[in-house]
């Protein structure tokens, strides 16, 4: 029960900060008072995002591979023990 409090009340607060967040204006970059579009800033400014896209994506993949790879050689490892560990009860 008192878990159940707990959580009720921390999920009310997280969500009236994100009402709060919400409903304050951005503030003003210094000198950007309105919308200019990437194509016209300069090359300097440009920030392809592309290639920091696939790069994020390849290291969520490789972070995922990785894992299911260990969990694969911790199973086999398990399994390994069942199988002496039957072969002994067996030869008993």
């Amino acid at each position: 029960m008192k878990r159940r409090v707990t959580t009720a009340i921390v999920s009310m607060f997280l969500t009236a900060g994100s009402l709060f967040a919400a409903s304050q204006p951005p503030p003003a970059a210094a000198g950007q008072g309105e919308f200019v579009p990437v194509s016209s800033l300069p090359p300097v400014e440009q920030l392809p995002a592309a290639p920091l896209l696939v790069g994020a994506y390849a290291v969520v993949w490789v972070a995922l591979l990785v894992y299911v790879w260990s969990i694969w050689r911790r199973m086999k490892k398990i399994e390994r023990e069942l199988a002496d560990l039957e072969q002994r009860v067996q030869s008993r």
